[in-house]
């Protein structure tokens, strides 16, 4: 009898992730799932309350986490987060913002309160944790960044989102492109609208609500658990052939 293929492994067991936003929502959703595929799971954001209770309860659960207070808009405290501690395995460069408003409305400072964090802050966390990747010749090396359908499509009101998840897309296709030669990947998640303590308020308009169902062709907003095996997917040797991708999870908007 021929021997059968083997499935690759979704197991993360003795890798290191870091998450980025990580304090509630799809970051802490996203924590839990690595943690709950082997990973020793860095949970990073400004607030270290909320850090610490998601690091608290993986652990409870039996995973392995710890909680880093950092602001990934200060590049300075960036470079030395990465300067101090093992090169990371997996990134999930997830902390990002939005202000919708009308393309008329949007101020200099809306600009750069969302490109900063959703753009520029992405950018240095990846190039921070590349780079320690490449110093310690980390095989296997997985950056995710949490992109969006609205890096894919325009929507109305959200002029400066959709800049800066265009750009996130653009970016990871040059990270990927530069990084294949070191066996380092790097892809997109992009989803749908999620519903998350953050988004909650605006589900409450009814006619925001429907507008947004109408275009999901699943017929019901994302919940975090609907992310979580895409982010374990791509940190796993069960996506080793992809890179500089996106894996859109958007219930088939953006397949109109």
């Amino acid at each position: 009898m021929s021997a059968l293929p083997q499935t690759p492994s979704f197991q993360l067991d003795g890798r290191r992730a870091l998450v980025t936003g990580a304090g509630r929502g799809i970051g802490l959703a996203m924590a839990a799932a690595l943690a709950q595929a082997g990973a020793q799971v860095t949970l990073a954001a400004r607030t270290a309350a909320e850090i610490e209770a998601g690091a608290a309860a993986i652990v409870a659960a039996g995973g392995l986490a710890d909680a880093a207070v950092l602001d990934v808009s200060d590049t300075a405290a960036v470079a030395a987060f990465f300067a101090s501690r093992p090169a990371f395995h997996v990134l999930v460069n997830n902390a990002g913002t939005n202000r919708p408003k009308p393309l008329w409305e949007v101020s200099e400072d809306d600009y750069d309160a969302v490109l900063d964090l959703n753009l520029r802050s992405a950018f240095f966390v990846a190039q921070g944790a590349a780079k320690a990747m490449l110093t310690e010749g980390i095989a296997g090396g997985s950056l995710i960044h949490i992109g969006s359908q609205m890096g894919h499509v325009g929507g109305p009101n959200r002029s400066l989102y959709c800049a800066s998840k265009w750009a996130i897309e653009g970016m990871n296709k040059a990270f990927a492109l530069d990084l294949a030669p070191h066996g380092i990947r790097s892809n997109t998640i992009a989803p749908t609208f999620i519903e998350t303590p953050m988004t909650k308020p605006f589900f409450e308009d009814a006619a925001f609500r429907a507008s947004v169902l109408a275009k999901i062709k699943l017929g019901r907003l994302g919940t975090v658990a609907d992310l979580m095996g895409a982010v374990v997917f791509l940190a796993s040797e069960a996506s080793a052939l992809m890179t500089g991708t996106s894996l859109v999870v958007d219930g088939g908007w953006t397949a109109d």
